[in-house]
């Protein structure tokens, strides 16, 4: 199975507010954040790793290069790259897919902070239906993003979280019916952690064809198109989009 990660962006309002490295070189504990990711993607049995980077941002092609040859904390990783400038994320995925071939795959954007255990039995769970055409859509309660995209997934009013679903069937999971701008009832919004089947990128070349953009409109289309969606509830997960982010996000992960 192999795990994506979407780092094309420019971090324009880190920059406005003081914060001179790049996104996927901005550290949590130490760690950048790009390779908190590709080291975490190890962890959990990445077959390989595909990243699409900023191409105007050198100082990340140049370390992607490093780790390449290098690995990361002296363990040697199998990690490809594309470096573009795109107009989206979806855009951005659609630049990976030659990378990601008909594998399922793990995609998360580059400022996307979780919990490692809790991320590890997502995986876990995902790769038990990765060969079925299955979706496994992370999901969290905890809205801290400007822009929220709601999902709607009629689970039980008071559910695990965590990873308590893990050795759930599948089928059990609670389906995602629809995604939306504005809360219409939801309790979840997405997690920005998406564990996709490979019929997944015939529904992004389509959206692409359409001229469509953005992620959240590839995530209406897979639903439109029929694709088995199903949620997994994170407890909180951050995006990285503000300096103050960085350290709620040490706190998080400092947290027990």
């Amino acid at each position: 199975m192999k795990f994506a990660i979407i780092a094309a962006g420019e971090g324009q309002r880190l920059k406005e507010e003081g914060v001179d490295a790049p996104k996927p070189l901005v550290e949590i504990k130490g760690e950048h954040l790009i390779d908190r990711l590709i080291r975490i993607f190890a962890n959990n049995g990445a077959e390989e790793i595909c990243v699409i980077c900023n191409a105007a941002m050198t100082e990340v092609v140049s370390h992607l290069e490093q780790v390449k040859r290098r690995g990361i904390q002296g363990r040697k990783v199998a990690l490809s790259y594309v470096a573009k400038q795109t107009p989206s994320s979806m855009h951005s995925l659609y630049e990976l897919r030659e990378l990601i071939g008909r594998s399922p795959f793990v995609l998360t954007t580059v400022d996307t902070v979780f919990r490692e255990e809790e991320f590890g039995r997502y995986v876990k769970d995902f790769r038990r239906v990765a060969d079925s055409d299955g979706a496994l859509m992370g999901v969290t309660d905890y809205v801290d993003d400007e822009k929220p995209l709601y999902v709607e997934s009629p689970l039980p009013s008071s559910p695990p979280r965590g990873g308590e679903f893990q050795g759930t069937r599948y089928e059990d999971l609670s389906p995602i019916t629809g995604f939306y701008d504005e809360p219409h009832g939801c309790r979840y919004v997405s997690a920005g952690i998406y564990g996709l089947p490979p019929v997944a990128l015939d529904t992004l070349e389509a959206c692409v064809a359409r001229g469509e953009s953005r992620m959240r409109n590839f995530q209406r289309a897979l639903v439109a198109d029929g694709v088995s969606l199903r949620a997994w509830p994170f407890t909180q997960v951050f995006d990285i989009d503000h300096a103050s982010d960085i350290a709620k996000a040490e706190a998080f992960i400092n947290k027990k």
